[in-house]
């Protein structure tokens, strides 16, 4: 089995940088109000910590950064011009991701592949090599990657698994990008047939019944659960921003003059109020419940019907960062006992 050491791990950082690329990692934030670490471009290897949990925001942000131009446009009497952004020119190595966010990135590829090709998604992605590392111990109790069919070693959306044990990480070889990035630093991996990866945090049984949850889904649009549900949703659109695989998003104009602008697109969050507002006024998800179910059903039944993944890594993001206590697994878990009460 391939291994790499603690010091080498940091020396594949600096080696990446040395060499031209940008590395993302979790890392320290100087004068953040939030204790833990941030994924980030480091500026050197020193900065990696892979010792202070989940980041509070998801990895998204590296190929779906929170706003970006889609193009600027320039008017010239009767022509107008219209510049695309330049497709990425650095190699992109993310080192220390969880495998919640590598397998949030794997179900927004079936999405932003679909109907229509997002080319400045699939640009970042195909510039990105994602080293995981496998997670000890859950961050804490909102964690339920298990109970959705993952787990914490899992590895969707991985290009190379890092798994731990005393003094370093087993490595597993996913992908040809990652069986790539081991060939070009071969004096960071060595072959250690004794090493024995060490304990992950434990999987354990689903403790939810995901097959009844989607067939309540399908059969309850209406029910009052959603009511019940509702009533602790400020509609504030927080769990949107820290979940790995929810990609909403609004498209603007900015203009810079008469004759020039910049069309952009920002994260948005279908919990909003005014996200479905027509041009009319009208507002097919008027109420809270609506806005609330549309979330649950679409992670949970639409989209694995569509595409064949779940919309949710069971990172537990949204239940940490919603103001009033939201707890999608609770959420779930009353939808199993509904479902079990109606079989």
């Amino acid at each position: 089995m391939r291994v790499i050491s603690d010091a080498d791990l940091r020396g594949l950082a600096a080696d990446l940088l040395a060499a031209g690329s940008t590395v993302w990692g979790p890392a320290r934030v100087p004068g953040s109000p939030r204790p833990g670490v941030e994924y980030r471009p480091l500026r050197e290897a020193a900065e990696l910590d892979l010792g202070a949990g989940l980041p509070f925001l998801p990895l998204k942000q590296v190929f779906l950064p929170p706003t970006e131009p889609l193009f600027w446009w320039e008017r010239k009497g009767t022509e107008v011009r219209l510049v695309p952004p330049a497709p990425p020119n650095r190699r992109v190595v993310v080192i220390g991701a969880r495998p919640c966010d590598a397998a949030g990135a794997d179900a927004m590829d079936r999405v932003m592949g679909w109907d229509y090709r997002d080319e400045l998604w699939f640009a970042r992605r195909d510039a990105a090599t994602v080293v995981t590392v496998a997670c000890e111990r859950p961050a804490d109790e909102a964690c339920f990657c298990s109970d959705v069919g993952l787990g914490p070693s899992h590895p969707r959306g991985s290009d190379l698994l890092l798994i731990p044990h005393p003094g370093g990480y087993a490595v597993e070889e996913v992908t040809a990008k990652g069986r790539e990035l081991v060939a070009a630093f071969p004096h960071r991996f060595r072959e250690d047939e004794q090493v024995t990866p060490g304990e992950t945090a434990a999987a354990g049984p689903p403790r939810i019944d995901l097959a009844g949850v989607q067939r309540w889904l399908a059969d309850h649009f209406e029910d009052e659960t959603w009511n019940e549900v509702a009533l602790r949703c400020h509609g504030c659109g927080a769990c949107a921003s820290v979940c790995p695989a929810c990609h909403c998003f609004d498209i603007v104009d900015e203009p810079d003059s008469l004759l020039a602008g910049t069309r952009r697109r920002n994260w948005d969050s279908c919990q909003t109020s005014r996200f479905t507002v027509h041009a009319s006024g009208h507002n097919p998800r008027e109420g809270q419940h609506a806005r609330v179910r549309q979330r649950v059903v679409h992670k949970f039944q639409v989209f694995p019907r569509r595409f064949g993944r779940l919309l949710c890594t069971g990172c537990g993001r949204c239940t940490r960062a919603c103001p009033a206590g939201q707890d999608l697994f609770e959420i779930l878990t009353l939808v199993s006992e509904r479902a079990l009460e109606t079989s």
